[in-house]
């Protein structure tokens, strides 16, 4: 039975406390009544007795303590999910706001899913094609991981995420089973309307369910929308058997809300002002992608994050890089060399790469290409330092070789146009295109059957 109740004693910023509550629980979604019949929603955050903390979803502007009055509904926080919801784009808390009709429910889900138990999991082991050559080449995405972007304020991490969400695909059967969950979290309106534009334009709309939360929303529905999109995603993969990519941008705003939200609660803070419980939090959403034991469909998930200050060391990205399986991390360097995207190649690493290449999945050459790519380029980068050091006339033929590779490398390899979509064969023939820049003797990473088969033969 939902009861009303005109106990409500204290606002504090979007924290209310209400007295002499009956059988309420944490989470439990609830809505405020105000005089002229105005609804806004909240959620518990504490019980203590019989008081219970909420916490709005909306401004406390105009709610009068004595008149407005609060009902528990008895469930947390749900979302409607459907089939229906691909091709739609919603708000935060789950509302349509393209000018649709409602979503037909086929069901009401809480956003606070579970992570996956591990025991239930199975391994991740095939490819997904992004059509971006530095990741599909060198840092492969496997169906099932968790692989984020590090980027910095500035750098193009929106038209990144854009591009993969447009462009991403697996190969084989399952290509026609293949949707994007996108969730954009704390970005201004001309970032929302940008998504909303790109993906309509390309037709990428059709397969994304598409979940924006502005910056000036309250910071509550910002913890709300990553949620939100998980919970569709759980849905299409594990009830419609559907290989999901979920990107998430930013993280870094959503930390943000999460670090507001403890301060107004009075939490004792963690390391820089972050809650303690960060790391935890970050783990219930991240571990929601997976794959699971006796269930075709598949989530995959990619979140995006600005560091602060370009610091790695900094608890957003450091905490993400302990719960996920590697990350691409951007440039700034590269960036102001004109290179798009600026993927910064040797620190990058997807630690399931090995998994997801080889025969059957991409091409039997795959592992040792990429192998000898990071090699060569690795040595190119060294040889141009030590070239500004002491100069050309101090390198050998070969060092030259190299140091031209490296610059190649990054205008042809790393470098595409963000409308530019390689399918992996391309990736790995361009591969052997810039490695036969380089003596054939260097070639040390690869069977010899393959530099026989693939590297293109020099005319003359």
């Amino acid at each position: 039975m939902i009861r009303e109740y005109r106990t409500i004693q204290e606002i504090n910023g979007p924290l209310m406390v209400v007295r002499k509550v009956q059988d309420v629980t944490y989470d439990e979604l609830a809505e405020i009544e105000l005089p002229d019949g105005t609804v806004r929603r909240c959620k518990v955050l504490e019980v203590n007795g019989d008081n219970a903390v909420v916490q709005l979803f909306e401004s406390s502007a105009g709610i009068n303590l004595s008149q407005s009055k609060i009902r528990f509904l008895g469930h947390p926080l749900q979302l409607a999910v459907s089939g229906d919801m691909l091709g739609r784009v919603f708000n935060g808390m789950g509302r349509p706001i393209d000018g649709g009709p409602d979503i037909m429910a086929e069901e009401y889900r809480d956003i606070n899913g579970l992570p996956m138990n591990p025991a239930a999991r199975d391994y991740p082991n095939e490819f997904i094609q992004t059509g971006i050559s530095s990741i599909d080449g060198l840092n492969t995405l496997v169906r099932g991981q968790k692989l984020p972007i590090f980027s910095g304020s500035g750098l193009p991490h929106a038209a990144l995420a854009a591009q993969i969400a447009r462009q991403a695909k697996v190969l084989g059967d399952d290509a026609a089973n293949f949707a994007v969950v996108f969730a954009a979290i704390g970005i201004t309106f001309e970032e929302s309307d940008f998504f909303v534009q790109e993906f309509r334009r390309t037709g990428a709309i059709d397969r994304t369910v598409l979940f924006t939360n502005l910056a000036n929303d309250p910071a509550v529905e910002r913890i709300a929308t990553p949620r939100m999109a998980l919970t569709a995603a759980e849905y299409l993969a594990f009830e419609k058997g559907m290989h999901v990519l979920v990107i998430l941008t930013d993280i870094t705003n959503y930390a943000e809300a999460l670090r507001e939200v403890s301060a107004a609660k009075k939490e004792v803070p963690g390391r820089r002002g972050y809650p303690g419980y960060l790391y935890t939090d970050l783990a219930t959403m991240y571990e929601r992608a997976g794959r699971q034991l006796g269930k075709s469909g598949s989530i995959t998930m990619i979140p995006i994050l600005t560091m602060p200050e370009d610091d790695k060391t900094h608890p957003i990205p450091d905490l993400t890089g302990y719960i996920t399986e590697g990350q691409i991390i951007l440039s700034r360097e590269l960036y102001r060399k004109g290179v798009n995207p600026p993927v910064d190649v040797l620190p990058s690493l997807s630690r399931l790469k090995d998994k997801g290449v080889g025969v059957g999945k991409t091409r039997e050459d795959h592992a040792g290409t990429m192998n000898q790519l990071f090699a060569a380029y690795s040595t190119g980068k060294e040889n141009k330092e030590l070239m500004s050091i002491l100069g050309e006339a101090a390198l050998s033929p070969t060092d030259l070789q190299y140091a031209k590779f490296a610059d190649e490398f990054e205008k042809r390899y790393v470098s595409q146009g963000v409308d530019e979509n390689r399918s992996v064969i391309e990736t790995l023939d361009l591969g052997w295109e810039l490695l036969s820049l380089l003596p054939k003797a260097e070639l040390k990473r690869i069977k010899p059957e393959y530099i026989e088969k693939y590297l293109p033969k020099k005319e003359g």
